[in-house]
């Protein structure tokens, strides 16, 4: 015989108030079992696992609708959880949104105009985020006379945000969105541009030559990077080894430019190498940092290693300090 419960001992099993069990049996959601001579309502263990299905939906945000689906089997609870999973993420995305928009507001003196802003940055979609950086790059190289492949690689330096962006990577969109739409900063870098490829040795840095010279040095500081950040003792042979070919690398890069191919003068400059110098003058390179400051909110949205002067300093006190060896 299939035992039947009173509602009260139903509501201690399903966790659910009295109230809430008579509602989902007014709604039509699960309906007693039978009644007692009273008119008082039982369920069975079939209604109580129904009610408790119920509960959890409904503590995953289900409405009734979609519920009552379930339970006429006329919707399964895979589909549910899919529509649902949809919502769940959309409102996720939102509230990263708001948290990076907040976290913008109590970190900076945000005025009312600004938050409407914000709010709006992060709400972009992607099209329109793409639309945006291009209008950026095409102010900021308009009339640069340099080769296309160039334009091309600038133009190609965007942020892509993910689908699940964190807050920070949502902090660094706002940033970012900011500053490509500031006239100052937009009209300070086109200026540092057209200084740097406004001659013809800038304009010779900018072809495809120099630029796949350039990607070779990258590599080669990438290996000296490896190797100092693994512990290779600075007078090793490794270190010299791989301090000298970015000697020769670096006399080679020069000759291209200049036509002068000293490796001596190039070896002196790399072994004098000195991080507060080195600071200074870099403090001084506004255009330079201006695109220092793009680059690393673009590397923090995409997810990938951000500029960082002191591991660079590093790595070139470390080739420095293996070229003053004795070679052995």
């Amino acid at each position: 015989m299939n035992e039947l419960y009173p509602i009260g001992d139903v509501a201690r099993r399903t966790g659910l108030s009295v109230s809430a069990i008579r509602f989902y049996a007014d709604e039509g959601v699960v309906t007693p079992t039978g009644l007692t001579e009273g008119g008082f309502r039982q369920y069975d263990v079939h209604a109580i696992a129904r009610l408790e299905l119920v509960r959890t939906l409904r503590d995953l945000g289900a409405g009734l609708a979609d519920i009552r689906r379930v339970l006429a089997e006329e919707s399964t609870l895979q589909d549910l959880a899919v529509r649902h999973l949809r919502l769940v993420e959309d409102q996720l995305r939102q509230f990263r949104a708001r948290r990076a928009v907040l976290r913008t507001i109590v970190r900076q003196h945000t005025t009312t105009e600004q938050v409407s802003l914000m709010h709006k940055l992060v709400s972009m979609s992607d099209d329109d985020r793409d639309e945006l950086i291009s209008r950026f790059w095409d102010f900021v190289t308009d009339g640069l006379d340099v080769h296309p492949g160039y334009l091309e690689r600038l133009h190609n330096r965007r942020p892509h945000l993910p689908e699940e962006p964190s807050t920070e990577q949502l902090e660094a969109w706002i940033e970012l969105a900011e500053i490509v739409q500031d006239d100052g900063f937009r009209t300070e870098l086109r200026a540092h541009f057209h200084r740097a490829f406004g001659t013809e040795q800038g304009k010779l840095m900018a072809t495809p030559e120099m630029l796949a010279r350039a990607e070779r040095r990258r590599l080669l500081y990438l290996e000296a990077q490896a190797a100092q950040q693994a512990g290779v003792p600075a007078d090793s042979a490794q270190a010299r080894d791989i301090a000298e070919r970015m000697v020769a690398d670096s006399a080679a890069f020069v000759a291209a430019m200049t036509g002068d191919h000293d490796i001596e003068k190039s070896r002196r400059t790399m072994a004098e190498f000195d991080r507060t110098r080195s600071a200074q003058r870099r403090a001084q390179l506004t255009g330079t940092n201006l695109m220092v400051r793009y680059t690393t909110l673009v590397a923090t949205i995409n997810g990938t290693p951000k500029p960082d002067p002191d591991k660079t300093a590093a790595v070139q006190e470390w080739m420095a300090a293996a070229l003053r060896q004795e070679p052995t």
